[in-house]
């Protein structure tokens, strides 16, 4: 399956495009947005983001989806990573400074959630995020998901040991309350 693109009221969910790099540095290389993901480095390199969007089609042959989140301009990221032996993926998200506060992870990642369950057929989607980054979990509560546990001190940002907390739903609990 090609990355489709999905739209939500306010949002466009979409694959990204090489045109994107230069706003994809711009947002995830302020410090505050860096901070709370584990894979998004600070200073963000130069080309970082050129090599990133390169592994995406490589990547949803493999089962991994990786969408722009767009209201009108780049405002962050949504993927999901399928493990299709075990029918679940782990979703991930990250979002510019200048557009925390809308609504708008929760909106992303409640699209995502449909599409993991209506599109992929998936049985269970699940997502982390770092202890201090409580506002991510109440995205993930808004969501249905429910809390299912830390893993203390379980990655290593920044010379600090970050616990990560994990929330999850599964397809029966998410058609419940569909």
């Amino acid at each position: 399956m090609r990355v489709p693109t999905l739209r939500t009221a306010r949002l466009v969910l979409r694959p990204f495009d090489l045109s994107d790099a230069p706003r994809v540095r711009e947002l995830a290389g302020v410090r505050e947005v860096a901070l709370n993901t584990l894979m998004i480095p600070h200073p963000y390199p130069e080309g970082a983001a050129e090599a990133w969007i390169g592994t995406h089609e490589e990547a949803r042959t493999q089962g991994n989806y990786m969408f722009a989140i767009d209201d009108g301009e780049l405002a962050g990221a949504i993927g999901l990573h399928s493990n299709q032996d075990f029918d679940r993926a782990e979703i991930g998200y990250w979002l510019g400074k200048p557009y925390w506060g809308r609504g708008y992870a929760t909106e992303a990642l409640g699209e995502m959630i449909r599409f993991g369950f209506q599109e992929l057929k998936l049985n269970r989607l699940y997502a982390g995020y770092f202890s201090r980054n409580e506002a991510s979990g109440r995205v993930m509560e808004k969501n249905g998901m429910q809390r299912e546990g830390v893993l203390r001190r379980h990655v290593k940002k920044w010379d600090e040991y970050v616990d990560l907390v994990y929330y999850g739903i599964l397809r029966s609990e998410w058609e419940k309350h569909s």
